[in-house]
């Protein structure tokens, strides 16, 4: 099922229909952050209508309880979940004593448009009051990304027809709730308010009994009105702000009020509680001080930078090229590495769906993208965040009885805090994500710093739970995985998955090849020789299962077993199956929410031959649903790889464009942030086939027969590299930094400036 709700744009998506009954999906669409905070496509004014108001800033958590009557040994003790702060954009506006409502307004002439080049959310519409009086308002609202604490808001009001006396509220409102929560808990409480011109107010999360931080939030709001003057404050339980009124009357002077708010927001996870108010007051003044148009130069700019980077143009496919403007938009919007302690949610800012704030999607979708659009340093910060969390990781590891080290599915802290046994406890294949991080980051950067050092100890502690977690069949002769969740959520607690025993046995090879090529200085002492030699006997003897008749790698041991009715044959009706199917039904199915054994090739390419990947493609992916996120991109790669580039050009757009035409019908409740790198990863790595293997940069292009042309940048060992594609051939540009040796099929080139390869 997809909903288009917005118009086709190259940079902008808007629209010029309020669909009352698509309101969720509009508000998640048109979410805005900066990487400290974020917020949903909310009215300022306030809707009654179906609503999710949702504001969220990065790192600012609760342990929610988890502890049921099924609790067993191993549980985490509670579930870590986002939660909603405080509603900064709240301005009620009333009109001769009407409140505005836009869920039941008579509203004319609406548009709504979100700026993809500057960040800038925009409304606007006619609201007939009665009487014959019509006001136009339009509002803008942007999160600065050069002072990331601040939030600029700016409405204007004009009389139409006729004339009002108009009052506007700006508030800070504290008394929010998650939509997820059970019975409307709060998750608040106040600690501190002050009202008057500069309103204050700072809320804590509640106590709660497992020992983790609290944490308080400050905000501090301001405004400037010309065209109306103060006439009161408001100072109440969790609410604070000022009431302003004025006339407007059309065809006078008096015929336009304007609202400038700007709102400073820190938290104790950046600046002590005691020193918030006063810093939020200083970050205040400074901005009130500077004027709009000042502001939004500076902020244009800096996203100007970013685009520069990172943009990629497409020509002759304007639906395609406002997907993937839109998705780098939102990934830019919730993440560009200024902060190590912060992650990647799969909800961003946008929802409060999934909880945690980071999945293994960051490993092995983010650092690829991040790698190659922004500094290196912005993925060494990701690998960081996990290194930095080790101890964390070695305690789940020992939650289940196991040595080494088991990175948490589901985490703000590094403890696992998420309480599906399934996913939690089976899903494993999330350590061997982490560490072909460490390995890609080094492959592209030629950088050793990070895995000669912190990523050598991440490696080894994924190698012992590894070693650990593996059991010796005597009857197989071989070492196996049972009772693990493949990246194929729609199968749970199987033996052997495919996926899963490749990777554990590239981890165990992988470390121990590299502590054995490592001169005695810089070898880790407590990993010893006797304990290397058995990751190696480990790796040798992991059991994969395979059909030699069908020359495919099998999931997992008995998925040949099932009913294999490809999904071509299923009825349209019943897609998405996880909204019509019992679970029960789809774990016995043959269906796979997203690539398995494909994730694996797609991860390792360069150890099978292009035969081998087109045998399994053609094999699983007729079985494949697609609904997960994370899927359509890594098909894509693989179609190009096996050239099949009209499966590649379907890909690509299904990823490009999967929350903007809400192909899984669930982008209401929030964005799939962590997978938006996909369609970036099917262009790049699809459509221009760029790879890196033993520090060798190459491409193998196309350009789709639709497409006139399309070009990207990259980042690469202190090269910036223009690539641009079109029919006849690619063009390749030293934008800036070092000379660059690349391959483009069985070619190599020397990039001093440009080369240009004819494409057959």
């Amino acid at each position: 099922m997809t909903t288009r709700l917005f118009n086709i744009d190259p940079w902008i998506v808007g629209t010029s229909e309020l669909r009352h009954d698509n309101i969720r999906l509009i508000e998640s669409i048109t979410s805005t952050g900066n990487g400290h905070m974020g917020m949903r496509g909310n009215f300022d004014e306030g809707y009654g209508g179906d609503s999710h108001q949702g504001t969220y800033i990065a790192g600012v958590w609760f342990p929610d309880k988890t502890r049921v009557g099924w609790w067993k040994n191993g549980y985490p003790l509670y579930f870590g979940k986002v939660i909603n702060a405080m509603n900064l954009i709240a301005v009620p506006i009333t009109a001769n004593n009407i409140a505005l409502d836009t869920a039941t307004a008579q509203i004319q002439q609406f548009s709504l448009e979100l700026d993809m080049r500057t960040g800038v959310l925009r409304r606007a519409f006619h609201w007939h009051v009665g009487d014959g009086t019509v006001l136009a308002l339009t509002f803008e609202r942007y999160l600065s990304i050069t002072t990331p604490e601040l939030l600029e808001q700016r409405i204007q009001i004009t009389a139409v027809h006729g004339a009002a006396t108009v009052t506007l509220s700006p508030q800070l409102d504290g008394d929010v709730h998650n939509l997820d929560s059970n019975y409307g808990e709060q998750f608040w409480v106040e600690k501190d308010r002050h009202a008057g011109e500069t309103s204050v107010l700072t809320t804590e999360t509640r106590p709660n009994t497992f020992g983790t931080p609290q944490f308080s939030v400050t905000a501090a709001s301001r405004s400037k009105l010309m065209g109306a003057e103060l006439s009161g404050i408001i100072d109440g339980p969790f609410t604070v702000g000022t009431l302003y009124e004025g006339t407007v009357s059309a065809g006078t002077e008096a015929d336009t009020i304007t609202l400038e708010k700007t709102t400073a927001v820190l938290t104790s996870r950046d600046v002590p509680e005691k020193e918030q108010d006063k810093q939020a007051t200083h970050l205040l003044a400074e901005a009130y001080n500077s004027d709009w148009e000042a502001k939004r130069a500076s902020n244009d700019a800096a996203w100007a930078a970013r685009w520069e980077r990172s943009d990629i143009a497409i020509s002759g496919d304007d639906a395609t090229q406002q997907g993937i403007r839109y998705n780098l938009f939102q990934l830019f919007s919730t993440y560009y590495g200024e902060d190590p302690h912060l992650n990647i949610g799969p909800k961003g800012f946008t929802g409060e769906k999934y909880g945690g704030a980071t999945y293994w999607d960051t490993e092995a979708y983010l650092v690829p993208f991040y790698l190659a659009v922004a500094k290196p340093e912005v993925a060494r910060s990701l690998l960081q965040y996990r290194h930095d969390q080790l101890p964390q990781a070695q305690h789940n590891a020992r939650q289940q009885g196991l040595a080494g080290a088991l990175f948490p599915m589901v985490t703000f802290t590094g403890v696992e805090c998420h309480n599906e046994w399934e996913i939690t406890f089976e899903e494993i294949h999330r350590n061997g994500a982490i560490a072909w991080a460490i390995y890609y980051y080094t492959e592209y950067t030629g950088d050793r710093s990070y895995i000669e050092n912190d990523g050598l100890e991440v490696l080894i502690e994924i190698s012992r739970f590894w070693a650990d977690r593996v059991h010796y069949s005597r009857q197989a002769g071989a070492w196996m995985i049972h009772g693990v969740t493949g990246p194929n959520e729609y199968e749970n607690n199987v033996n052997n998955n495919w996926y899963t025993n490749y990777l554990a046995a590239w981890v165990l090879r992988y470390t121990a090849e590299l502590l054995n090529g490592l001169s005695a200085d810089k070898r880790d002492p407590s990993a010893a020789a006797d304990e290397i030699a058995h990751w190696l006997e480990i790796a040798d003897g992991m059991y994969l299962p395979h059909d030699d008749a069908r020359g495919i790698a099998v999931q997992h041991d008995t998925f040949l077993d099932k009913d294999l009715v490809p999904v071509a044959e299923l009825d349209p009706a019943i897609r998405p199956l996880n909204k019509h199917w019992s679970w029960d039904r789809i774990l016995r199915s043959p269906y796979i929410k997203q690539a398995d054994v494909l994730q694996g090739m797609y991860f390792f390419e360069n150890h099978f031959d292009v035969d081998e990947i087109a045998r399994n493609f053609e094999f699983y992916e007729p079985l494949t649903v697609h609904e997960s996120s994370l899927s359509a991109s890594i098909h894509a790669v693989l179609a190009a790889r096996i050239g099949d580039r009209d499966r590649t050009v379907s890909f690509s757009t299904h990823t490009a464009r999967l929350d903007l035409d809400n192909y899984n019908d669930d982008t209401d409740d929030g964005l799939h942030i962590t997978s938006m790198s996909g369609g970036w990863l099917a262009i790049v790595q699809g459509f221009a086939g760029m790879r890196v293997y033993g520090g060798r940069l190459s491409f193998a292009p196309f350009c789709p027969p639709d497409w006139d042309d399309y070009a990207f940048t990259i980042n690469y060992r202190g090269s910036v590299i223009r690539v641009e594609v079109d029919a006849a051939s690619a063009q390749f540009t030293r934008v800036d930094g070092d000379a660059a040796m690349l391959w483009v099929g069985d070619v190599e080139y020397a990039l001093d400036d440009q080369v240009t390869v004819r494409l057959a």
